[in-house]
């Protein structure tokens, strides 16, 4: 019965096993510590009477038999195939939306030219408003037109409604 004092480094290497697997084994069997002068841990362990064996290692995975692979291989073609279809799906969507905001973009553009035809046209109304109140407040009290300079005036007033007409018959 000989007590020893070992690191966890050392006790790992007599028993073949890693430092960290040495501290588990000795926090388990509550094996006293102390701690040297360097700070390492020291363990007093009676190596004789320690009955220590490895737990073999366990396989990370079952192997797989050949009717599991062959399920598996089917479920990947199966999961390939559905992501085919799903591109196809995607391309078609794709090209409906490439369609619908280039038209949406014509639109646009109409809307744009419609603003600019309304505002010039509310310009042209103003400016005829405006004419049409000069004529108005030309005339006698019998209602007919003084001088010549209206007459000229209501002659442009027909031609200019006659020009404002024009744009809108296209």
């Amino acid at each position: 019965m000989c007590v020893e004092l070992l690191t966890y480094a050392d006790l790992g290497a007599q028993l073949s096993i890693s430092r960290e697997a040495a501290r588990s084994l000795a926090r388990r069997r509550r094996l006293p510590r102390s701690q040297s002068e360097d700070g390492k841990a020291l363990v007093s362990v009676d190596v004789s009477e320690l009955r220590y064996t490895p737990r073999p290692r366990r396989a990370r995975r079952a192997p797989i038999d050949a009717s599991l692979a062959q399920i598996e291989a089917v479920k990947i073609e199966a999961f390939k195939a559905e992501v085919a279809r799903l591109k196809a799906v995607a391309t078609a969507y794709r090209a409906v939306f490439e369609r619908e905001r280039e038209r949406a973009d014509r639109l646009a553009v109409e809307l744009t030219q419609a603003a600019a035809e309304t505002t010039a046209a509310n310009a042209w109304a103003a400016i005829l408003e405006n004419e049409v109140a000069v004529l108005r407040n030309g005339r006698h009290a019998g209602g007919a037109i003084a001088g010549q300079a209206a007459r000229r005036r209501l002659g442009h007033l027909a031609a200019a409604i006659v020009e404002a007409n024009r744009p809108s018959r296209r």
